[in-house]
This record gives structure tokens, C-alpha cells and sequence, in this order.
């Protein structure tokens, strides 16, 4: 770069920060544009290495076309599929992973994967192009684009790991891990323990083996085993994952939890359950009978949206409000296991569970 082009890209990136000063005020989200701003003027005046910048570039350059791609698709619920990039096209497990992904995009919902091969490619070929995203890592081996999502404007590929992960979560509306890796076991992982911190979720998650296969069932033996029975976890815990190795158990373990249940987050320390389907005086009793056990204090109580969710896209929804205590998250995921079963979803939801 020439030292005139330089003082060139200077005077442009002046006036873009001059103009977008101006604009501020207008801006919808203005308060948090703020705080970036002024979180990377704090950092231009520190003593950080170049090491450091680099990352801070690179990770904001992985998130900006994240946040690009999926803007346009927020309306569908996705699932991201995990699972061995080794296993091959003939294995038992590739074979499940093409028909569950087939069997989901059916329902309308979108599939994310890792972009590779293996259980990468066998949840693009199930549910096709047009319904796939790919989310490739830049790694010296195993990770090109595999042929379904190649040449894709869906694929995109990330420098890190972590901001890959980040996408591969928070995009995603129910999660599915085949067998694989190491790389699989700390996806498995890192979703257990996100779910059961509530930094993610409430999703759906499902563990799925081949017919007959036991991959996930001896994971679970092991986790009851080791970690359940010796208190290392709550014992309602489990209860944040489905294992099974049949396709239809796995399908409505996440369509069913979209029946009724539509979505939640949190207002000061007040939870709030969006909800399809508004809930009888009674339902709302059974559900204070039942888990009162998971609340601060207070009721489970029947509410609209708050002032606070002025620009919430499902402020017309019904809602349930408590003082969850943040912690039991497996009962949380029973309560709304309990919300879709005693309510009843109109037919249009019923009929549209990957509709946000």
C-alpha cells in the first residue's frame, strides 16, 4: 500500500466514523453501537500487543458476516447437526444423519452444519441445498467444503473456533450430535453444560445413534453412572437432552417443544416464557403446584409483554412471568415439557413448529 493510498483509506474511514456519529442518535440500537465504539477507543489507547489486535480484527470479521448471513433467515428455526467429519457415506450413522436431516427440513426447518465431510455432509445431503448452511473452519486437514454446500452463498468460513461455535449455537433452535471425536464430545459438552448454566437455550437437544447403535446410550450410562449418582450433577439435569435411535422419537422431541413454547429472556431478574398459545387460570396453577420448587418467590404469572419489550418481535405473544432461581435449568426444561403437554397449540402452530 502506497503512502498516498494509505492517507486516502485514512480520509475515508474518517468520514465513515464522522458520519456514523452524526447518524447515532437515529440509530436503533445506538446504545450498544455506543459502547463498541467506545469499548475499542478504550483499546486504542491502551498498550495491547499486535497479537491482540489481530484476534480483535479477525473475531469481529468472522461475527460480521455471521450476523449478515442470518439476519435474513431469523424467522426459521434452524438445527445444527454435529457428528465425526471421518465417518464415510456407507456407515450406519452418515445413513441416520442423511434422514433425520431429511426428515427435519420436511418440517421447515433449516440445517446448520460444520460445512465439512462426514456427518457434515450427510446433514446437507438430507435436507438439501437450498435448506442448508455451512460453517466452515479455516484447519490445515479435514475441514474443505463438502460438495452439497460448496459454492453456496450459505457457506461461510471462520478463522476461530470460538466464533464459529458462537454462530452454531446461537443461530440454532434445537441441536443434534451424532457420533464422532473428540470435537463432537466437546460440542456434546459444551452445549450440557451452556444449557445447564442458561447461557444457551432453552433448546432442544437430542443424541442420536444408528438403529441398535449405542454410542450415545453408553455416553448416557456414563454420565448416570458417574457423574448423576455421584451428585456431580442434579439428578433432573438429564432431563436437558433426549438419547434415542429413532428418527421419529428424535424429530418430535424438537417439534413437540415448539408446540406451545415459543421462546424466552429475561427482564431484570424476571424470566419470561413467550408462548404460542395463551394458558388457562387452572394451567397456570398446575404449573405453580408443580414447580414452585424452581422460584425465588413470587407465582408463575400470566402476563403481556413488558414496557421493556417494546422492540421484542414477539411482543404480541402471551407470556408467563416468574423469579426463576437461575440454577435448577433441568426442571426448567421439565416445566415447559409440562407447558406443551397441557395446552393445546392452534393448528396453524401445530402445523409450523420452525416458525419463530
Amino acid at each position: 500500500m502506497t503512502s498516498e493510498t494509505s492517507f486516502d483509506t485514512l480520509d475515508s474511514l474518517s468520514a465513515d466514523i464522522a458520519l456514523l456519529i452524526d447518524r447515532l442518535p437515529t440509530l436503533k440500537n445506538r446504545q450498544f453501537i455506543k459502547q463498541a465504539l467506545t469499548t475499542i477507543v478504550r483499546l486504542a489507547e491502551s498498550d495491547i500487543d499486535r497479537l491482540d489486535w489481530k484476534i480483535l480484527s479477525a473475531s469481529l470479521t468472522d461475527m460480521e458476516q455471521g450476523f449478515q448471513l442470518f439476519h435474513a433467515y431469523r424467522h426459521i428455526r434452524k438445527v445444527t447437526i454435529f457428528g465425526s467429519a471421518r465417518l464415510s457415506p456407507e456407515s450406519p450413522e452418515y445413513r441416520m444423519a442423511v434422514q433425520f436431516a431429511r426428515y427435519v427440513s420436511g418440517l421447515g426447518f433449516m440445517v446448520m452444519t460444520g460445512g465439512g465431510g462426514g456427518i457434515m455432509q450427510a446433514g446437507h445431503e438430507g435436507a438439501g441445498r437450498e435448506n442448508s448452511f455451512g460453517l466452515n473452519i479455516q484447519l490445515p486437514f479435514e475441514q474443505e467444503a463438502n460438495r452439497f454446500i460448496e459454492g453456496d452463498p450459505k457457506l461461510i468460513h471462520f478463522k476461530y473456533f470460538f466464533t464459529r461455535k458462537l454462530f452454531l449455537l446461537k443461530e440454532s433452535d434445537a441441536v443434534a450430535l451424532f457420533a464422532g471425536g473428540f470435537g463432537t464430545q466437546d460440542e456434546a459438552f459444551e452445549c450440557m453444560t451452556l444449557s445447564q448454566t442458561g447461557k444457551f437455550g432453552p433448546v432442544p437437544l437430542v443424541l442420536i445413534d444408528h438403529p441398535g447403535g449405542d454410542y450415545w446410550r453408553s455416553w448416557s450410562e456414563y454420565i448416570d453412572k458417574q457423574l448423576v449418582q455421584k451428585g456431580l450433577v442434579s439428578p433432573e439435569d438429564p432431563s436437558l437432552y433426549t438419547v434415542t435411535d429413532n428418527l421419529d422419537v428424535a424429530c418430535n422431541a424438537i417439534t413437540s417443544f415448539y408446540q406451545v413454547y415459543h421462546s424466552s429472556r429475561y427482564v431484570g431478574d424476571r424470566l419470561i416464557i413467550r408462548l404460542h398459545t395463551d394458558l388457562s387460570d387452572a394451567e397456570v396453577e398446575q404449573l405453580n403446584a408443580n414447580f414452585s420448587d424452581i422460584l425465588v418467590h413470587g407465582k408463575i404469572e400470566k402476563s403481556h409483554a413488558l414496557p421493556q419489550e417494546g422492540q421484542d418481535e414477539a411482543v404480541g405473544l402471551p407470556r408467563l412471568i416468574l423469579y426463576f432461581n437461575q440454577r435448577d435449568l433441568g426442571r426448567l426444561y421439565q416445566m415447559i415439557a409440562a407447558i406443551n403437554r397441557i395446552a393445546t397449540p392452534s393448528p396453524e402452530d401445530a402445523a409450523h413448529p420452525e416458525r419463530k
